[in-house]
């Protein structure tokens, strides 16, 4: 019971101290982002790359933003691992995507890319990518945001309140974000199922 009780204390901190202004700073980077007509390119590892997947059918379907994510395309996305390299595989595939300046992209990751430590460099090149292409980039990131933070033009990083769940907080709390965001009045055209359904 009391790990139980931890991590539910650890959740509602987590709660009180996002940056909701950061929040708002993603709002408004997707809300640009449809009015110019540019699509949304969702990228993650691991259980980002879940969530990537998960938040394209929500951009598309209840903001009308056109979304799409590596990942969903598995034979693709593992060619270019085999082929070329896992470093360069999300770069590639946004290079072939034609990622230009009217587009963004929207990272998923705990530790937001570190080349020096070699973790998740593919975002790391693929956001560099869309740096030089002039893309948007925006991120929802864990620990201390790594380099997804330090470049973003939007970027919330979720609060590290237990070093012991990091990951798993981290992960639950961009599926919070990326919901209200989809859920935002100024983003949503249309609403989910269940919240149609609803009688007064």
């Amino acid at each position: 019971m009391e790990f139980v009780r931890q991590y539910l204390c650890d959740v509602r901190a987590i709660a009180d101290r996002i940056d909701q202004a950061a929040i708002e700073r993603l709002v408004t980077l997707l809300a640009d982002l449809r009015d110019r007509g540019g699509r949304l390119f969702c990228l993650g590892v691991g259980g980002g790359a879940g969530h990537a997947s998960h938040a394209v059918n929500d951009f598309r379907k209840l903001t009308g933003i056109e979304a799409y994510s590596p990942t969903d395309n598995v034979s693709e996305i593992t060619a270019r691992i085999n082929d070329e390299g896992w470093e360069t595989s999300y770069a590639n595939w946004l290079r072939a995507s034609r990622l230009g300046a009217r587009d963004a992209i929207l990272v998923f990751s705990v530790g937001g890319g570190d080349v020096e430590k070699g973790v998740s460099t593919n975002l790391v090149r693929a956001i560099e990518l869309a740096k030089a292409a002039g893309a948007s980039v925006g991120g929802v990131v864990g620990r201390n945001g790594g380099f997804t933070a330090r470049v973003a033009d939007a970027c919330v990083v979720i609060p590290a309140v237990n070093a012991a769940t990091v990951t798993p907080h981290t992960e639950a709390f961009q599926a919070v974000v990326w919901h209200l965001l989809v859920s935002h009045p100024r983003l949503q055209t249309s609403r989910a199922k269940w919240e149609s359904l609803a009688t007064s």
